[in-house]
């Protein structure tokens, strides 16, 4: 939407671990190719240029790309999103060549394999499997690359500015059922041996990803995360939506009532900087009927609205295998992937789950919108916004759009 990204974890994972830039690339061509095609806003230093179809179009404030929140332990750095790793490979046949000996496609009898892609450039395969009982789709990247990737990514548009989608990704990764410890995500990073751990929030979909060298720690991290985003403490607490959502504070009994809480105080951050609240209002005027003109990361004045109630429907609703979509990348056995990712997911049944985003219609003429900021007096800004469309748009027609933002406003040569 119109937040710099930022990274819960290692400040410069995405730039330091190769492996895990082009896992995230292979992935985001499966996501390309695979997404319902639903509207997704871009944007271009602040302008929207209108919707692009795709679940991999990522929608920040700069160029659209990269995750809209992210918890963060310890130093900066903006890294890069998985939207920014985002490549096509071609697509040929279905066997890959190790030292001159094309493999087997590894079968399971949990799941049905979807397709079978070679991406020869990269020497990897990619099969599609669908989980039999739930029905998740799987894609498992077979590489002879030592650094390991796993994700496990929910679809989760907002209907309000509560910050759910935001509170949940922080709340699930405060305890679970087999692991019962107050922070694992804290203890993770001081003990594991990952190249990365993090968790993302956009305005659409939430993604958790962990990438680990050493294979015993990184199904160590993937059991973490599967069983966090399942069975999450945070469902059956409600100190962990106090904690991590908003709560009352009274420091002193002569003191006014204050409320705290992780998000809420990251927020309260967020809108105190004039180029965030624009990008809301402009995101409030182009998308008033859908997803995208709500703050899913949260609005300070809206979060203490949230209740436990609500929190628990939402997981309930939207942390559902039927709504996953889950990857793996490297070269660990195909067989174990899909064995240890099993053992989760046939705990659920598959249902029936509808968290598609839809088109917003074009507005009929131009209409100006007014908002305010702290600033001295006699400081203004303006911004000057488009949708171009309401239905999707083929490759030829979004390279035209691109480029034309590009050209407009792209850089400081621009027209």
């Amino acid at each position: 939407m119109f937040r710099q990204p930022r990274h819960r974890g290692h400040p410069a994972a995405f730039a330091s671990v190769g492996g895990l830039a082009l896992s995230l690339s292979l992935i985001g061509v499966y996501f390309a190719r695979s997404a319902p095609r639903v509207g997704r806003p871009v944007m271009v230093r602040g302008f929207s240029v209108g919707t692009a179809n795709g679940a991999t179009t990522g929608t920040t404030y700069l160029a659209g790309r990269g995750a809209r929140f992210a918890r963060r332990v310890g130093g900066g750095g903006s890294g890069v999103s998985p939207a920014q790793c985002m490549s096509t490979g071609n697509v040929g046949s279905t066997a890959v060549a190790r030292e001159g000996v094309a493999t087997p496609v590894v079968t399971h009898e949990a799941y049905d394999i979807v397709k079978v892609d070679e991406l020869s450039e990269y020497g990897a395969r990619t099969t599609l499997f669908k989980h039999k009982k739930t029905g998740a789709e799987v894609l498992s990247v077979e590489k002879d690359d030592e650094n390991k990737v796993f994700g496990i990514v929910f679809r989760t548009p907002p209907t309000d500015s509560t910050g759910i989608p935001h509170i949940l990704e922080h709340s699930v990764l405060c305890g679970s059922r087999k692991y019962k410890v107050k922070e694992p995500f804290t203890e993770l990073m001081k003990s594991s041996l990952n190249t990365f751990l993090n968790a993302f929030t956009y305005p659409d979909r939430t993604c958790y990803p962990v990438a680990s060298q050493n294979l015993k720690d990184f199904y160590n991290l993937v059991n973490v995360y599967l069983d966090a985003v399942f069975f999450p403490r945070a469902i059956s607490d409600p100190q962990v939506l106090a904690q991590e959502g908003w709560h009352f504070e009274l420091d002193n009994e002569e003191d006014p009532l204050t409320r705290k809480g992780v998000v809420l105080n990251e927020m309260k951050g967020v809108y105190s900087q004039p180029d965030n609240i624009m990008g809301k209002v402009e995101m409030e005027s182009l998308f008033p009927d859908i997803t995208y003109g709500v703050d899913s990361g949260g609005d300070p004045k809206v979060i203490p609205s949230l209740t436990f109630e609500q929190f628990k429907e939402f997981h309930a609703d939207n942390y559902h295998p039927s709504n996953a979509r889950v990857y793996f990348y490297g070269d660990d056995p195909v067989e174990e992937r899909l064995n240890l990712l099993d053992s989760y997911l046939s705990e659920f049944s598959e249902r029936k789950v509808d968290t598609t985003v839809k088109w917003q219609p074009l507005m009929d003429k131009p209409k100006t919108v007014k908002g305010a900021f702290p600033a001295k007096e006699g400081k203004y800004m303006a911004s000057v916004n488009w949708v171009v469309h309401d239905e999707p748009m083929d490759s030829e027609e979004y390279l035209a759009t691109s480029i034309i933002s590009h050209l407009l406003m792209g850089n400081s040569a621009a027209v």
